[in-house]
Parts: structure tokens; C-alpha cells; sequence
């Protein structure tokens, strides 16, 4: 691996040995097999060290591609180094579509359903809760698979890479849909205090951007699928906000073209969905993310607690995404059992100023049970995330019984679940 090499934004330096890609599934087999410690490497957007090693990183971006839609069961089984923007596009062709989709199309699959990524909807789920079924290699360079309802499948999909090198995975399909989107600049902050569900649930997805500041929230991204009951035209105002006069970036100061079609052009779902186009580097990358997920009935109090610290989070936001995504059964899942809220912050790149504020924001949302985004930075405590999960333990057990050398494990795992390595 190339000395210094590092994650897509920069704050994190790679420590292992080498960058194995592997061109074959047998390769990839004898890679694991033969390695003392590995981890799966995706798109590199991980804020944190999650899939770091002092072992070998693999990418399975050069195994073989597949896809395969089965139309009579509704899914689609993909190989797990494809982008979402590889192959959505296909999906619509066929006449199907995925669920949801993050804000950005340019993630793997394995990678997004690892981490527990999501996009926004009040009915909808991350994008983990569409997996059905998963293969992956094991520390004995075995393949394995997984399938919804199995014992251990829940346990499986948000794994933060700790039970081996996923390889494919075959994901729930609905029929394929068109969708509309418009931007709205100044909503008033008491709506999203007394009227959260009300603005959230206006449309299929909805995100509102702020930049925690004095004054309206910043941008309302309304996302409505054509055919469901709503306008199909949007008001020039919207619970005391105005309709975008053009298009808009999320992030202040930068170009619109980058991001999806609005002012209502009517678009397939996979082109309106995310946030950003695919052919698009959506920022610099120069910037550093958190998010935390507390329960959506707590959202409004939630919101009020972090509106009590604009001051100390404004001087180093570039800006933050509020979005809903429906509960799960899946064990890490940070929307485990509970319809959520997700509260994203997108950082100035400045580590140290920036921890002592998430520092902040944690105890601030800790009457919440706040989940924090397993891909992202955050300073919760391991005592603390095991009181939030009540499947931590189980998970423990699962990685000590399915990795029992550690092949898969780093110092992220090691720090975060410490009785994986003698669970039993």
C-alpha cells in the first residue's frame, strides 16, 4: 500500500501493510486464508478507523461484476464492490427500484449496508434493512451465506466488516418510480419544533439542512414520488417557507450542477433520490462528518437540546442534515427498534476542534439514547453504546464464535466491542 494513503477525506491515514484487489473469488479466498489480519476496504468513507488494519486491506471492487434480478421474488443480487450509481440505473430499466437511497450515489453497497448508511423518509428504512441475503468469505477463507430470517442474519448486515469479506448481496426490489423535487429556503424553526412529523412526512423523502444559526432553518429538500396523493405542483410557500427560485447546493458556496435535478423536473427514482450526482464529486472531501440517531418521538426535544449549542457547533459546521428513517430489526443497525431520527453534521476539517464539540453534543442528546453513525466520527464511550444496543452482547458472541483468531478484527473493534475477543 502506498505510504500515507488515505480515506476519501483525508483525516484518516491508512496504516496497513498493503491494498490487496483481488480479481477472482478464489483469489479473494486465498487472500483471507492466508492472512494473519484483514479488513474489507470499500469506497473509503468512513470518517474513523472502522476499516483500518496493521494487517492487509482488501477491496473487492476487482472481483468479477454481477447482477442478477429475480422478478418474481422482487430482488436484485449484485456483487458487493459495485457503486449504487453502477447499477440503479439498470434496476429502472428493468422496471424496478431500491427502497432509498443515500444522498450519495458514489458508496458500495457492502460498505453503506456495513455502516448502517440511510437516506430519509418516514416509512423508510437504511439502506441494510433491504438486504435479504449476504455471501462473504471467512477467516478460513471459506464462503458463507446468510439469509433473512437465519439466527444470526441481524446480526450480519450491519457487521462493520467483523465477520468477513462480503462478496454479494441480494437486496429487496419495489416497481420502478418516478419522482419530482423541489428545494425550500426559511423555515421557521418552530415548525420543526411543533410540527416535526407534519414537515418530515410532507413528501416520499425529505431532508431539512441548517446551519444552526439564528434564524429559519436553512433548505427543506422535498423529494415526491409521481402518483402519490400530494401537489404535483409545489407552492410558492410552505409553512412559512419559499420555494427555491433555482437550484440549490446544500452546502453554502458551492455549484448546484453537482447536485440532482429540482424545481419539480420530473426524474427516475435512482436520479432524484440522492442528493448528488453520480458524474459529480459532490464536495471537496475536505471536511469531516458525525451523525447521531435518537427516536423520532423525541425529535423535537432532541432538536432543542442541540438548538442550545448553535453557538459552540456553527463556527465549525459547513452545514447538517436532519432526516427520518423507520426502525429495524437489525442488531447495530442505529435505527434498531425504534423509528428515527438522524441528526448529521458536516465538519470544517479541524479534528481538535471539532471532538470537544461532539463531546458536547453527545451529553446534550444522551437522555435520547443517542446512537452514533458507526462510520462516522464520534467519542461514545463502549459502556455506553452497550447500554443503546440491546443486542450488543449478542453481537460480541457472534464475532468471538465466527472469527475466533481475530482475523477481522482491528483496534476500532477491539476498542468498541472489547468482549468479542473472549465472548462465548
Amino acid at each position: 500500500m502506498t505510504p500515507g494513503e488515505t480515506n476519501w477525506a483525508g483525516n484518516v491515514t491508512f496504516g496497513a501493510r498493503r491494498l490487496r484487489t483481488p480479481r477472482s473469488l478464489a483469489e479473494l479466498q486465498e487472500t483471507v486464508a492466508s492472512a494473519s489480519a484483514v479488513r474489507a476496504l470499500g469506497t473509503r468513507h468512513s470518517f474513523n478507523t472502522v476499516a483500518d488494519t496493521r494487517g492487509d486491506l482488501v477491496s473487492v471492487a476487482g472481483l468479477p461484476r454481477f447482477l442478477e434480478i429475480d422478478e418474481e421474488a422482487r430482488s436484485v443480487t449484485v456483487s458487493a464492490g459495485l457503486r449504487f450509481g453502477e447499477f440503479t440505473g439498470e434496476l429502472h430499466r428493468r422496471g424496478f427500484a431500491l427502497h432509498n437511497l443515500g444522498s450519495l450515489p458514489h458508496i458500495s453497497v457492502a460498505g453503506a449496508c456495513a455502516t448502517g448508511t440511510h437516506g430519509s423518509g418516514v416509512g423508510n428504512r437504511s439502506l441494510a434493512g433491504a438486504v435479504r441475503a449476504l455471501e462473504l468469505v471467512t477467516a478460513d477463507g471459506a464462503t458463507a451465506e446468510l439469509t433473512r430470517p437465519d439466527s444470526d442474519f441481524a446480526g450480519s448486515v450491519v457487521s462493520l466488516g467483523a465477520l468477513g469479506v462480503v462478496t454479494r448481496l441480494t437486496l429487496d426490489l419495489v416497481p420502478a418510480f418516478d419522482m419530482r423535487q423541489w428545494v425550500y429556503e426559511g423555515l421557521p424553526r418552530e415548525h420543526v419544533r411543533s410540527h416535526f412529523d407534519e414537515v418530515m412526512s410532507e413528501a416520499y423523502s425529505v431532508s431539512l439542512f441548517t446551519s444552526w444559526q439564528d434564524g429559519p432553518i436553512d433548505q427543506v429538500w422535498v423529494k415526491r414520488r409521481m402518483g402519490d396523493e400530494g401537489p404535483r405542483t409545489a407552492p410558492p410557500r410552505w409553512l412559512g417557507a419559499s420555494l427555491a427560485d433555482g437550484p440549490r447546493h446544500p452546502v453554502p458556496g458551492m455549484p448546484p450542477a453537482n447536485c440532482t435535478a429540482q424545481q419539480g423536473e420530473p426524474g427516475a427514482w435512482h436520479t432524484r433520490l440522492p442528493h448528488f450526482r453520480p458524474e459529480f464529486t459532490p464536495s471537496s472531501g475536505q471536511e469531516l462528518q458525525s451523525e447521531y440517531f435518537v427516536a423520532r418521538s423525541d425529535a423535537a426535544a432532541a432538536f432543542a437540546a442541540l438548538d442550545r449549542l448553535k453557538e459552540r457547533i456553527a463556527p465549525l459546521l459547513r452545514i447538517s442534515e436532519i432526516r427520518t428513517v423507520a426502525a429495524d430489526d437489525l442488531w447495530l443497525s442505529p435505527a434498531h427498534g425504534r423509528d428515527s431520527v438522524a441528526f448529521h453534521f458536516t465538519w470544517l476539517p479541524d479534528t481538535d476542534a471539532v471532538i470537544p464539540v461532539l463531546r458536547s453534543i453527545e451529553d446534550a442528546l444522551a437522555p435520547f439514547g443517542a446512537r452514533p453513525h458507526w462510520g462516522k466520527l464520534f467519542t461514545t464511550t463502549p459502556e455506553t453504546l452497550r447500554s443503546l444496543y440491546a443486542r450488543y452482547g449478542d453481537f460480541e458472541r457472534l464475532v468471538a464464535r465466527s472469527d475466533p483468531t481475530g482475523t477481522f478484527r482491528n483496534e476500532f473493534l477491539a476498542h468498541h466491542f472489547p468482549g468479542a475477543s473472549h465472548a462465548s
